[in-house]
């Protein structure tokens, strides 16, 4: 398991194991989001194996699978709507982390700037550069609206 910290509330990870449960659990988490598709995994590493592993150990999980193509703003505000219904921290998970950390920079656009969310994610080994003209087009439009 690698759970690399994003925020104070927000960690992300590669894909995670059900035997990972009680390290995550040790790890402070209290919330955990898989942003994975369950076509892309085996049945051992699907939701329900997740969920009965982590939910055994008293841990909320919430699935809002993620693809290129379901990457929308209402997508981006659900994950943000769990994070800030969490009771502690959250780690979010997908393949590498990529994709729970730019719904992570996407949340962001507008209460921090391009450069601070660029940073955080790049302190946890993700580079995610190519977003910036998105991160201040939305932080632009927030202004306006």
């Amino acid at each position: 398991m690698d759970i690399r910290q994003i925020s104070e509330r927000y960690s992300v990870s590669p894909q995670i194991d059900p035997e990972d449960a009680a390290a995550i659990k040790a790890a402070g988490i209290t919330t955990v989001i898989c942003n994975r598709p369950d076509a892309e995994v085996p049945p051992s590493h699907q939701t329900d194996a997740i969920r009965a592993a982590l939910e055994a150990e008293g841990l909320r999980f919430e699935v809002l699978p993620i693809t290129h193509q379901t990457m929308t703003p209402d997508r981006v505000a659900a994950q943000a709507d769990i994070v800030a219904s969490s009771d502690g921290p959250v780690l979010a998970y997908c393949a590498s982390g990529t994709r729970s950390s730019i719904l992570w920079a996407l949340s962001q656009a507008g209460q921090q700037s391009a450069d601070q969310i660029l940073n955080a994610v790049s302190r946890a080994g993700y580079d995610l550069a190519a977003l910036r003209p998105t991160l201040d087009a939305a932080a632009s439009a927030q202004k306006q609206g």
